[in-house]
């Protein structure tokens, strides 16, 4: 799948996502991406004339100013910053400025990304729910739709969209599919440029590293929904994160229809 706004990688509308009771997810509602740092006249054009009218950025403040977001003059969006340090590669320590034994150490401490995800979502439901709400109830009913981000667009971007499209109704399956195709949308350039930045870091590329910055593994994502459906549900877990009742019927209807 080719991303939908020009300069980016792992961009693309979850509208069409099957749903569990049959039908699709509305288009122009939900939408996910990398970060919007390298992104062209065409890309700048083709977000002015979408139904997109709010971008959450999910990135450090680090990651912000080291590639602020282009979005052009054409038009205004409202742009909401909810940072979320699980899933950024920033504050690492150099694994060249570490000892050897600490080095070692702490390669053996990173997290796979399920674990990542888990964490994630113990830390971050008022986050996920906020997102929630600003899907269910736009600003500016003329440009409702949201496009949620990060860097790459496929881990805490991969957790709040499938949170979303799960509470909505979407088939699992389906779901599970969508987080796993930002994969093959960063293979190549995107993924080889993120991997010599690491490198760069002093990171070595061990596969623990190399899944980090570039996998989106089903099980990974399945995880987390194991996680959240020991709590009740997705559904539950964006309530206990402050959604009311009524933003989840409007989230439902919103992407559901």
């Amino acid at each position: 799948m080719s991303a939908i706004i020009a300069g980016t990688y792992n961009s693309r509308d979850t509208g069409g996502t099957p749903l569990a009771a049959g039908g699709v997810t509305r288009t122009g509602v939900l939408y996910r991406s990398d970060a919007l740092a390298g992104t062209t006249a065409d890309g700048i054009r083709t977000l002015a004339q979408s139904p997109i009218g709010t971008i959450v950025d999910f990135r450090s403040e680090f990651e912000r100013v080291d590639a602020p977001n282009r979005l052009g003059e054409e038009r205004a969006f409202a742009s909401v910053e909810l940072p979320l340090l699980e899933g950024s590669m920033t504050g690492m320590p150099s694994a060249s400025d570490l000892g050897d034994d600490a080095a070692r150490e702490m390669l053996s401490r990173i997290p796979s990304l399920a674990e990542l995800y888990v964490g994630m979502l113990a830390a971050a439901a008022e986050s996920f729910a906020e997102v929630a709400r600003l899907v269910a109830r736009p600003a500016d009913a003329s440009y409702g739709g949201v496009l949620v981000h990060c860097t790459a667009g496929k881990d805490r971007t991969g957790v709040a969209t499938a949170l979303l499209l799960d509470a909505a109704g979407a088939d699992r399956t389906a779901v599970v599919a969508d987080y796993a195709l930002s994969q093959s949308n960063l293979a190549g350039e995107w993924a080889e440029r993120m991997l010599e930045r690491a490198k760069s870091w002093g990171m070595p590329l061990v596969p623990a590293i190399t899944d980090l910055v570039t996998a989106t593994p089903p099980q990974a994502i399945e995880a987390a929904f194991a996680w959240v459906d020991e709590r009740g549900g997705s559904a539950e877990y964006l309530r206990g994160g402050g959604l009311s009742g009524a933003d989840l019927d409007a989230l439902r209807e919103r992407i559901a229809g």
